[in-house]
């Protein structure tokens, strides 16, 4: 065992050492890396740490770098020292953190961190919580229990009786939603069908008299409001104070979506923006995003403890259940589970409440600069110019998808792009802690390196 755990301790040092000069974007193509790992399985066995080496030196060039500072495409967070850490202890203690008896100290961990959780996150102490994969799975957790509530209140129990006869569920949201919505939707049978989608207005926000509208021309019908916390493309946040007590007139749930925009409730200059969101029923979020702890980890939050609970809980004669700890499986839809508390927990710890809020700032300052720096180069433009750590801009004559080839294919830094209101642009996203301003610097002069090698035309 110490053989294969001091190769991998060696290797892990080694790839985040090099994570600041590093190319941020994969180099190896798909089918060098098919000739490398695609073989045929040996037949005998081979010696533990020869195993480790052999697949580091096989996944070399398909590693993205999106564990530093100068990975912007997506909303992927790194992982802080006491999170990382947390981690492979947790690999290590191989707990099943499915119950209080199978891990104890999973059991507590996950207690404390979830409420820690609702306090940094203005989410209401009543709340139930649950840790998922990720915020999917957490829209999954909180339309579950949703469901379970509305249908309830119709006289249905979906737990026993399904959803062929059920009353249906209408669930209206603004234009501008994620798609793990979708699929979190789609797996609990609502279907797609069952969504009504109102146009935004200019900012991207749902209007509160279009929500009105359309909750009125169907009175009394059971209905879930899905609102947004941090738009992919702009960051944008629907108002809350005005749009849940639309929805609480018409007995609709409230689910708020907010995988990272969520975490702007920690810190005072931007927790503004959830004004109001603590009416909500239900919330959801990441922690593999703003937190930054290793993947995977999402909250679930759900005012109504007993309908959370309902439409997740089971018992079983030879399972251990604790009639006074928190048994997590209660709560959430995994059975086998990781136990994603202790690089939660560790995270937590490690920045304070203080430290999550500078993380939270810091990263909106970067993509600030990022987004001003490189809209202001010749060839480039500012397109939405962020309120928290999202933002567009675009390149000349349709140059934009280009430009992200380019830079990608530098190294320097990995960018991706997104179709808005009808435009191709590059998204930018700071989600990392240990983005700084050097890197932000240099990925600017990246960007202008990849514009220049243009010709004014926009041809090559």
């Amino acid at each position: 065992m110490n053989d294969a755990l001091d190769r991998a301790l060696h290797h892990a040092r080694e790839h985040l050492r090099n994570l600041g000069s590093a190319p941020v974007a994969p180099t190896a193509d798909l089918e060098s890396m098919r000739h490398r790992l695609l073989m045929p399985l040996n037949e005998e066995g081979i010696p533990a740490d020869q195993v480790v080496d052999e697949l580091v030196a096989d996944s070399a060039g398909g590693i993205v770098g999106c564990a530093g500072g100068r990975f912007y495409a997506w909303v992927v967070g790194g992982a802080v020292p006491a999170a990382l850490a947390a981690d492979w202890l947790t690999s290590a203690w191989d707990q099943n953190a499915g119950l209080y008896a199978s891990g104890p100290a999973a059991a507590i961990v996950e207690e404390a961190a979830g409420a820690w959780l609702r306090d940094l996150l203005n989410i209401p102490a009543e709340a139930s919580f649950a840790f998922v994969t990720g915020c999917n799975m957490a829209h999954a957790t909180c339309l579950a229990a949703a469901r379970h509530r509305l249908l309830r209140d119709c006289g249905w129990d979906v737990e026993e009786r399904g959803l062929f006869g059920a009353p249906p569920i209408r669930i209206v949201t603004g234009s501008a939603r994620h798609g793990s919505f979708l699929r979190a939707v789609r797996l609990l049978g609502f279907g797609t069908g069952s969504i009504v989608e109102i146009p935004v207005d200019d900012e991207e926000c749902l209007r509160p008299a279009d929500l009105e509208a359309e909750l009125a021309a169907h009175p009394g019908a059971p209905a879930i409001v899905l609102l947004q916390a941090g738009d992919l493309n702009t960051g944008a946040y629907d108002s809350f104070a005005e749009l849940i007590p639309v929805a609480k007139r018409h007995n609709a749930w409230v689910h708020v979506d907010g995988a990272f925009g969520l975490w702007a409730a920690a810190t005072p200059r931007f927790r503004h923006l959830l004004s109001g969101a603590e009416k909500a029923d239900s919330w959801a979020t990441d922690g593999h995003k703003w937190l930054n702890v290793p993947y995977d980890c999402g909250y679930a939050f759900v005012r109504d403890r007993a309908a959370h609970r309902a439409s997740m809980s089971h018992r079983e004669s030879y399972l251990i259940h604790d009639a006074e700890a928190r048994d997590q499986m209660d709560w959430n839809p995994e059975w086998s589970r990781r136990a994603r508390g202790f690089p939660t927990y560790a995270a937590l710890r490690q920045l304070g409440r203080s430290g999550v809020a500078a993380l939270v700032e810091r990263c909106c300052d970067h993509a600030r600069a990022l987004v001003l720096g490189i809209g202001s180069l010749p060839g480039a433009e500012v397109v939405w110019e962020p309120r928290i750590n999202q933002g567009l801009v675009q390149f000349r004559d349709d140059q934009t998808d280009r430009t992200i080839a380019k830079i990608n294919a530098s190294g320097v830094a990995f960018f991706g792009g997104t179709t808005w209101r009808g435009r191709r642009c590059m998204r930018v996203s700071v989600c990392n802690w240990m983005t700084s301003e050097e890197d932000v610097h240099r990925v600017i002069e990246a960007v202008k390196a990849a514009l220049a090698e243009q010709p004014a035309d926009g041809l090559d």
